[in-house]
């Protein structure tokens, strides 16, 4: 039988987290320059559309296997007496809600308590996300919601706003996509056709708050802006199930030349939401496709028993998926972290050595990371983020729970 768990989706969280690490710490030094260097470092932030993509990969597949697994219609299958149904078993949303709770909030909770108690005792640099008022809103991934509400040591949690409604909101389009569209049934066409045009959201919703000088400041930080990213990763789990091999000879150097492909200008400045709709429309659809050349050939065959491809065989390994398992708790702690390591280096605000910065920064965070992950973690997963494995199948069958940060 295949396995829904795969040792390398967990691996490229690992990949993920560290991108955003290296280019949050790419900015702090002063890297975030508009030229070809600067748009080079302030890219990394693509782990973000990989966390997002890997997500909407995640959490849409028991849907499209419910779906995959029910008879085609008008037929049935005889059980004794009894006629075993066609339609899909699709996932309990009480479920899904309470695992998408017990993974992401309280160490988020925890994050965010922290950083507010070191800055009663420590200077805060930062103007905005003072007062009880954004701390509530920091405590309820609502900061993105108006201006002046990102802390000091917690400005990354923007992407936290955008998966928290990700996640309320996809039952409330699985279910009428799998029910009313496809009539439970495995229908990939129509599947595919409704998806796409859920990916429209974000073009559309780029080109109207950009085309409104009236519209408020964080628009472009809303979660319809980032939507595509996350119904990429929900087609993916459709696509699967239609193709039996996914090179990652040719995946791989296609993500990599899209990555390199959108530091040009036309890609926009150094910011993850260029001044001009244009320019955002081009760096996101980069993206998206970096994001899937990179999961794709992961997702693909997920628990077969094939020997694993060097792709899979660097992703699934110990050291990396042990930091794919904490990569989650790295990505609520690195930049209060950050924060601290610019102080200890002597370096002012935007001025030192990047990758300094960025090596001390994962080195402490790190252990930082896994004693919160040990804290508030499942038996289950904080076995998973041991340094060592207790027999193969443990290393091998590390989870790839959905991804968070």
């Amino acid at each position: 039988m295949k396995s829904s768990r795969s040792a390398p989706l967990t691996g490229i969280r690992a990949l993920a987290a560290l991108a955003v690490c290296l280019t949050h710490a790419a900015f702090w030094t002063g890297r975030y320059t508009d030229d070809l260097e600067g748009r080079f470092f302030a890219r990394f932030e693509i782990g973000v559309a990989i966390f997002f993509v890997l997500s909407g990969f995640l959490l849409f597949r028991p849907w499209v296997r419910g779906l995959r697994q029910a008879q085609p219609a008008g037929h049935t299958q005889s059980a004794g007496r009894a006629q075993v149904s066609g339609d899909a078993v699709l996932p309990s949303t009480s479920r899904y809600a309470w695992h998408r709770f017990r993974r992401v909030v309280p160490a988020y909770w925890i994050t965010v308590i922290a950083v507010y108690l070191i800055f009663l005792v420590r200077e805060d640099p930062g103007q905005t996300g003072h007062g009880w008022g954004s701390f509530l809103r920091n405590m309820t991934f609502t900061q993105v919601y108006g201006f002046g509400h990102l802390r000091t040591g917690l400005s990354q949690m923007w992407s936290m706003a955008a998966e928290m409604a990700f996640y309320v909101v996809l039952p409330l389009l699985a279910w009428p996509i799998a029910v009313l569209v496809c009539k439970r049934r495995w229908r990939p066409d129509l599947l595919l056709v409704s998806l796409g045009v859920l990916a429209l959201i974000s073009p559309v919703w780029t080109i109207a708050v950009h085309g409104m000088p009236d519209a408020d400041p964080t628009a472009r930080l809303w979660p319809p802006a980032f939507a595509s990213w996350f119904v990429g990763g929900m087609a993916l789990a459709v696509l699967v199930e239609l193709v039996r091999r996914w090179d990652w000879r040719v995946s791989v150097p296609i993500a990599v030349v899209a990555f390199l492909v959108s530091a040009g200008a036309f890609a926009g400045g150094p910011t993850i939401i260029p001044d001009e709709a244009g320019q955002t429309i081009v760096k996101h659809f980069l993206y998206l496709v970096v994001a899937l050349g990179l999961i794709g050939p992961l997702a693909v065959g997920l628990g077969s028993d094939d020997a694993p491809d060097p792709w899979r065989r660097l992703l699934g390994s110990r050291p990396v998926v042990w930091f794919g398992e904490i990569s989650y708790e790295f990505f609520l702690v690195h930049v209060i972290v950050l924060e601290f390591v610019m102080g200890w280096l002597d370096y002012p605000i935007f001025t030192g050595s990047t990758a300094l910065a960025f090596l001390t920064t994962v080195a402490v965070a790190t252990p930082i990371a896994w004693l919160l992950h040990l804290l508030v973690a499942t038996p289950d997963a904080r076995a998973r983020a041991r340094f060592w494995a207790r027999d193969r199948n443990s290393r091998i069958g590390a989870a790839s729970d959905a991804s968070v940060g």
